[in-house]
């Protein structure tokens, strides 16, 4: 499934949703259905593609209105009008299927070359223009700033067989097998009709096509290679379709040959798909898999050759080195431009791929760097592959989230906020915290909690004058007070240990609300000031007692 376009250029590729529909300018590659999926919906002039590819278009959708095509041929360059400054595009052979391109656009945004769905050649690169070619192993003379890239098998690590070599491996393998009497080949895809012409040319004959079954590749077929298509059943060349349940489709064709005590047909798949895909496959399989050289059977009697409509990893390498851009994205979201080797060892050290430029194509303003501060692999290129696999005109939240992310690279990492304590202005949070607000909080936190302590001592010394009289007198119902009063504070010192945060009534409201704010629960007081809040409050019990039936006080004599 394309990519949508970043937000900064004027133009949609392969894409047809809302965002596209916003664009001013609309490109299409070739006439695969994952590429027009929603074309139908989402149309509108101007359309840019090939003859080929408009008019199979047109066969596949005829709701779409001819008129809304403008026509671009390989080697053809166009002068596009825009209201933010014109640009040319170029279109040239993407050596993927009939009637597709890759497109050159050149302009204020920079030069772009978008490559759709490709296998990229020596014969591909080489019609490009020369200054965007490197020779004898030096730079381009203008390197490309942007390779919008096919990275289909990007992650697959073995050598694609060339088409050429794949087509004579299908011709050995039906040579190999003359008592077969019917030839099933699953060549149902735009960009096959090689594969067919080929064969037919060697051992003659024509190809039936189930019309009724078969419609959209009837269709393909009649434009291509017309004069290969039989209507006549009993030819031995049949197309069958690959999906949907090839395997047990085949299964049921081999099944009825041996029941009948006939031959068995030769069903052979040209793709690559069962050579890169590994899950499900026991370990002999796999071994097998790894033979480029010809044929391989599988479990279900399925031949298989190694044919790819799209670049092997080895060429996309090649490519990038012979190009040399400065920044690529991958069109193919299941396999990222990160996972290249070119990528990682040029771009993710190319500061030049987040100058200006970049986030002018993306639409967002510039943000100064620091510069002592380098970018990080993994991070540079989350910001483009995220903007560049989403529906960038829609959901600005990423263009946020990717300027955030580019604004923490200039700050200096966090520092360790030591733990919050009863006293003490270190203790209560970092000396160089640079938000001034904070730090007004912190300080009259923490005049509060000094105004706090000096009252608690002020109290502490007025009481302790105050036992002093008292024990002199020896009243023994407030001795019986003191006990009972002890028992009760130690009491209720036990049930604040388990008490929850913010409910200690040993603070006042701001110290509380602070520690609240930081999500830590209220500290426990010093076994020290435990000790003289106890006596306080036995003090204080006593005093109740003593004088029970009046509002007498003592007097100032006893303080």
């Amino acid at each position: 499934m394309p990519i949508e376009m970043p937000k900064g250029l004027p133009f949609s590729v392969d894409t047809w949703t809302p965002c596209s529909k916003r664009k001013r300018h609309r490109f299409l590659t070739h006439a695969h259905k994952d590429h027009a999926q929603g074309i139908a919906a989402h149309a509108s002039y101007p359309i840019y593609s090939t003859l080929f590819t408009k008019t199979l278009l047109l066969r596949y959708y005829p709701m779409l209105d001819e008129s809304m095509f403008v026509g671009i041929e390989v080697g053809q360059s166009l002068v596009v009008e825009d209201p933010d400054g014109d640009f040319t595009v170029t279109a040239f052979d993407a050596n993927h299927c009939p009637g597709s391109v890759m497109f050159l656009f050149e302009g204020n945004f920079g030069n772009i070359l978008h490559t759709g769905d490709c296998r990229l050649t020596p014969e591909c690169l080489q019609s490009l223009p020369d200054k965007y070619i490197g020779k004898n192993g030096k730079v381009p003379r203008c390197p490309l700033d942007y390779i919008f890239l096919d990275c289909t098998f990007g992650q697959f690590p073995l050598k694609i067989p060339s088409r050429p070599t794949a087509i004579r491996q299908v011709i050995n393998c039906i040579w190999k097998h003359p008592d077969a009497p019917t030839v099933y080949l699953t060549c149902d895809l735009l960009g096959q009709e090689e594969i067919l012409l080929e064969v037919l040319q060697t051992f003659g004959g024509k190809l039936y096509v189930d019309k009724e079954k078969q419609l959209e590749c009837y269709k393909a077929l009649e434009l291509t290679v017309p004069e290969i298509i039989s209507h006549d059943s009993s030819s031995r060349f049949h197309l069958f379709d690959g999906f949907p349940n090839l395997y047990e489709r085949a299964e049921a064709k081999i099944a009825e040959a041996r029941a009948n005590f006939q031959n068995e047909p030769l069903i052979i798949r040209p793709s690559t798909q069962w050579y890169a895909c590994d899950e499900g496959f026991s370990e002999m399989e796999k071994r097998r898999k790894e033979r480029f050289d010809q044929a391989v059977r599988d479990l279900y009697g399925v031949w298989h050759v190694c044919y790819s409509i799209h670049s092997s990893r080895d060429e996309l390498e090649w490519a990038l080195r012979l190009l040399a851009p400065k920044w690529v994205v991958s069109t193919t979201p299941s396999c990222r431009a990160m996972e290249l080797d070119y990528v990682k060892n040029h771009c993710f050290n190319n500061q030049r791929a987040f100058g200006d430029s970049l986030w002018k194509l993306l639409d967002i303003s510039s943000v100064s760097l620091d510069p002592e501060v380098s970018l990080k692999e993994n991070d540079s290129l989350h910001v483009v592959e995220t903007i560049s696999n989403s529906c960038i005109e829609t959901q600005s939240e990423a263009v946020v989230i990717s300027t955030r992310q580019r604004k923490r690279m200039s700050l200096s990492p966090p520092r360790k906020r030591p733990m919050v304590t009863l006293f003490g202005r270190a203790r209560l949070g970092p000396r160089d915290s640079s938000n001034s607000t904070e730090r007004a909080c912190i300080e009259s936190e923490d005049v509060s909690l000094q105004e706090e302590v000096v009252s608690l001592q002020k109290e502490d010394v007025i009481e302790q004058k105050y036992e002093e009289v008292t024990e002199t007198k020896g009243m023994a119902d407030f001795a019986e007070t003191k006990c009972t009063s002890t028992i009760n504070t130690v009491g209720t010192h036990k049930a604040t240990v388990i008490s929850p945060i913010g409910l200690s009534k040993s603070y006042n409201e701001n110290i509380r609300r602070y520690y609240r704010s930081m999500n830590i629960p209220v500290p426990q007081p010093l076994p020290s000031l435990v000790k003289l809040m106890d006596a306080r409050n036995m003090r204080k019990r006593g005093r109740i007692l003593r004088f029970p039936h009046t509002d007498e006080v003592p007097s100032s004599s006893y303080l």
